[in-house]
């Protein structure tokens, strides 16, 4: 899209009718993040145990069970955590709205001087500061709202804790087989076996990019860097886990 019809789709995007009609369906919560980071970890776990297994010099159907294990279990650990976090979210929020409408109730004229300073520090003052307290304390719900964003710092709605588990886990799972496929097609076919550590070498190299990028729709930083720094970050798991493996059996003569 050039640069004119972007400046168009903004300008039909800023119209009275089209902000009305965002605002009336409310915050629309993106799970792209879940999933970004849901797979950069599931494919530097994975990966970090192949190389680990491979400097141990074990079989490649050990590599795929292990492997398995790992996706499955760290998958669902991961998930799970993604869970309790988002509804933790959600449980401080309706803490801190019904104890925002205790003290309301209870100390209406404390709550109003908070408004008060709250706006004050915006800049407002005199009959136009008195105006905002009076419209905002009129309404307990608006005034409550008030409370939890600028006192509290806290989001009026969160991410479903469902969807950002079920999309964490299936990102783990999904991005983070890439470096197991190899072994797989080497079980099924012999002659692949030979080559099953450099392809996926290879091939989580090119997941480990290619997230990164996808993590740049989240930070302020080129796609290219955050592919970088996520290839970089993933190749150093897997050197680590290579050279522990290298190691053991060296020392313990595992195989």
């Amino acid at each position: 899209m050039d640069h004119e019809s972007l400046q168009k789709q903004h300008e039909l995007e800023h119209t009275p009718s089209a902000i009305r009609e965002r605002l009336a369906l409310g915050p629309v919560h993106s799970y792209l993040r879940d999933f970004a980071y849901g797979a950069i970890d599931g494919t530097v776990t994975t990966f970090a145990i192949v190389a680990g297994v491979e400097g141990a010099s074990l079989s490649a159907g050990v590599i795929c069970i292990l492997g398995m294990v790992n996706l499955l279990a760290d998958g669902f650990s991961m998930a799970a955590s993604n869970f309790l976090a988002t509804r933790t979210e959600q449980l401080q929020l309706q803490k801190a709205r019904q104890t925002e409408r205790e003290h309301i109730a209870r100390f209406p004229e404390g709550e109003r001087e908070e408004i008060r300073q709250i706006f004050a520090q915006k800049g407002f003052s005199g009959d136009t500061l008195e105006r905002i307290v009076e419209v905002i304390t009129a309404d307990e719900e608006r005034w409550v709202q008030t409370m939890l964003t600028e006192e509290l710092g806290l989001r009026l709605s969160s991410p479903s804790p469902w969807r950002a588990a079920i999309t964490t886990f299936v990102a783990f799972v999904a991005v983070g087989i890439v470096p197991l496929l190899p072994y797989f097609a080497g079980i099924f076919s012999p002659p692949l076996a030979g080559f099953a550590f450099p392809v996926s070498c290879v091939v989580t190299g090119l997941a480990f990019f290619i997230v990164g990028a996808t993590k740049s729709q989240f930070i302020h930083e080129p796609w290219y860097w955050t592919a970088t720094v996520t290839f970089v970050v993933g190749g150093c798991a897997a050197v680590v886990a290579y050279l522990v493996g290298l190691v053991l059996h060296y020392f313990f003569g595992i195989s």
